[in-house]
């Protein structure tokens, strides 16, 4: 069964408990059910659907998610009414997580000589660089968890798996344009005005996005397999934050050393939000940098996860 652009006939049939059967490797399938009735008589109706592989670009799936942009739609609905169900402050999570550790960082790391910009509060210049670490630090943490959580769809019928990844990240936009919220808050309370630069924040979002999906995919595809993951995972993300300038500013890293530091996609998208909203040189060195490595990672988790996909289904 290839639901090929239609959700509802993806939830139809789901819903309808049909199990078929677990395939390692395939390359052709043969449907007894009536795509008219939605009845099953065992009795084959003429009705072949092939699947070939893929080759060049096309072996990455991104065609596939585009063609299954309805279900993805759904799974990200999903994914949000989960997360809120039964919370006593719901979305509110989206603005305390960065605001308390704002504070946090501010009456502890604040206090030291140098660690933010002279002429900027640091509270400000921390949450500036809080709610896209969040944003990524968020996608990452449901992105590699969302394959064993979609076991029970994942083992019942065929979906391109990509799907769950990049729902998963994508249920975290509405949480950021939440925080952003909150950030435009605190720049009117300090007085800080944003220039046209603002208008390079969605380039910059698009670059913790694919970043996100780059190191959840390839997670999510290892924690099928080995269910390590799902420690790794924090103890990664709080080493990662510390390993970007999100707490401390970018010129305390020496020269020589500046694009080794902008490897880190992360680095080029937290400096250059806090230049989009809050001035300042526009780091464009690091911005160059961190694009491309985050490209880089996203390519090689898509490569990784289409070969070891076909075995999804038999090892969760």
């Amino acid at each position: 069964m290839v639901p090929v652009g239609r959700g509802w006939l993806f939830l139809r049939r789901w819903a309808a408990g049909r199990v078929y059967p677990k395939r390692s490797q395939f390359s052709r399938m043969l449907l007894s059910e009536n795509p008219k009735t939605g009845s099953g008589s065992g009795a084959w109706d003429g009705q072949v659907v092939v699947l070939e592989p893929h080759h060049g670009w096309r072996q990455l799936g991104l065609r596939e998610v585009w063609a299954h942009r309805e279900l993805l739609y759904f799974f990200i609905w999903r994914d949000l009414k989960v997360r809120y169900k039964q919370t006593a402050f719901g979305a509110a999570w989206a603005v305390l997580q960065p605001l308390l550790l704002m504070l946090v960082f501010s009456a502890t790391l604040g206090q030291l000589h140098n660690v933010g910009p002279s002429n900027l509060p640091y509270p400000l210049f921390v949450f500036a660089g809080l709610v896209p670490w969040t944003l990524f630090a968020s996608s990452l943490a449901g992105a590699s968890n969302s394959l064993v959580s979609g076991e029970a769809i994942i083992t019942k019928v065929y979906f391109p798996r990509l799907l769950l990844p990049f729902a998963s990240v994508g249920s975290f936009l509405l949480d950021f344009l939440i925080s952003l919220g909150a950030l435009a808050v605190v720049m009117l309370y300090f007085g800080a005005v944003p220039s046209l630069a603002i208008l390079w924040l969605p380039a910059l979002t698009l670059m913790a996005l694919i970043t996100a999906l780059g190191v959840g995919t390839f997670l999510a595809a290892v924690n099928v397999r080995y269910r390590d993951v799902k420690y790794v995972v924090p103890f990664l993300v709080q080493l990662w934050m510390f390993a970007s300038p999100v707490v401390y500013t970018s010129t305390l890293i020496p020269d020589r050393w500046r694009t080794v530091f902008a490897l880190n996609p992360m680095t080029g998208v937290v400096e250059g939000f806090r230049w989009a909203l809050i001035g300042g040189q526009r780091p464009d060195d690091l911005i160059i940098v961190s694009a491309v490595a985050s490209l880089l990672v996203l390519l090689g988790a898509l490569i990784y996860f289409r070969r070891v996909e076909r075995t999804f289904a038999d090892v969760i």
